[in-house]
């Protein structure tokens, strides 16, 4: 695979403030910053200094905290694409300054040369008070953006930005719609690196990520556990993860799980305090205890997640090497040569019941046999 550095921008902070009201305090910004260190992060999105001076103050402390400590993390912040807002960034003191832009399907070309102009005069008064600036530009939406604006904007900012975030913000399309745009895309970009930005509206964010990347996407945005606005954005350990398997080269520790594993939780807390809802859930991929719970025989066979224990359900399909495996790590006592009987009578019972047995239904069976 060719060029298969992948840069990982962690939106944790900015997205996390959009997610249902949630407000993080500078200690718990600090601590997210901590973990994003840790399992090398490439870009820490801390904020959004346009919308208060709290944000402000909140990327300068980040920034702050970053060079003290010699991290090797990049602080960026967040705002719209014109001067006032870049000025805002400036005085933030960060290198990598993210922006947004939206244009309407309806604009005329005249309308359209005259933002794609202003654009220019907000890049070069950047790149005048900081030459060392790292711009991202993100054109909302591809979904919805008319593909004739969409290309005009793509050729002209290619030449002038180093990263083209090009977003699914109202998270609505399809795995194969996010490849064939990025596809289709990709090759009028430039210089300039393509950055995946898919919204879970549809629960095809993480999905929709790595098909952006296998498209052409050379920076992936993501968050802990895919917090964010709305129904959140891609979750960031399976997205990399899945890359990482099909050989991207990515920075990321996915194989920290323990510090992966505290992060998740310490997000989750955070939530749960004040939304009174979990993001951690049993069936939050990996770190869900619902991947390593057994009805079936089959699934079984297989090792996944992290959960500290596996958990059996045996009913009325269960099977005998399930059942097996389940006396085995309860340590109960019984007869090998009559697991076959121990499993019917498990069956039967279960459906005589209408629900799946417990330790104790299960032992006595198992006993009932020796």
């Amino acid at each position: 695979m060719k060029n298969n550095k992948i840069t990982i921008i962690d939106e944790t902070l900015r997205e996390g403030m959009q997610y249902r009201g949630l407000m993080f305090s500078p200690e718990q910004r600090l601590t997210i910053l901590e973990f994003q260190e840790k399992l090398f992060v490439d870009i820490c999105q801390a904020g959004y200094p346009p919308a208060h001076e709290s944000e402000v103050d909140a990327v300068r402390m980040l920034l702050k905290h970053a060079r003290k400590n010699n991290y090797n993390i990049r602080i960026a912040a967040m705002g719209r694409a014109n001067i006032h807002d870049a000025q805002i960034l400036l005085g933030a003191g960060v290198n990598d300054l993210h922006f947004h832009l939206h244009i309407k399907n309806d604009v005329t070309q005249d309308k359209l040369d005259q933002i794609l102009n202003d654009l220019l005069s907000t890049i070069k008064f950047i790149k005048k008070h900081n030459s060392n600036a790292a711009l991202s530009i993100a054109m909302l939406d591809i979904g919805k953006s008319d593909d004739g604006i969409l290309e005009q904007c793509v050729s002209f900012l290619s030449h002038h930005i180093n990263i083209l975030s090009l977003p699914d913000t109202s998270g609505m399309m399809a795995p194969n719609q996010i490849f064939e745009k990025i596809n289709s895309l990709s090759s009028k970009t430039g210089k300039a690196d393509i950055s995946v930005h898919c919204h879970n509206d549809l629960g095809m964010a993480s999905a929709n990520s790595v098909m952006g990347i296998l498209a052409g996407g050379k920076v992936l945005e993501a968050s802990a556990l895919g917090i964010g606005e709305r129904n959140g954005i891609a979750d960031l350990y399976t997205t990399v993860k899945t890359l990482q398997d099909q050989g991207f080269d990515i920075n990321l520790n996915t194989n920290d799980i323990d510090t992966f594993k505290a992060y998740y939780k310490y997000i989750d807390s955070i939530v749960y305090e004040q939304t009174n809802e979990h993001l951690l859930t049993a069936n939050t991929p990996v770190f869900g205890d619902a991947v390593k719970t057994h009805v079936a025989g089959t699934h079984a066979e297989g090792v996944y997640g992290i959960a500290e224990e596996e958990h059996f359900f045996l009913n009325s399909l269960c099977g005998k090497k399930l059942v097996k495996k389940y006396l085995d790590q309860k340590e109960f006592t019984y007869d090998e040569k009559k697991l076959v009987k121990i499993t019917a009578n498990i069956k039967n019972q279960s459906i005589a019941l209408g629900r799946c047995l417990t330790r104790d239904e299960i032992r006595a069976i198992a006993e009932s046999f020796i």
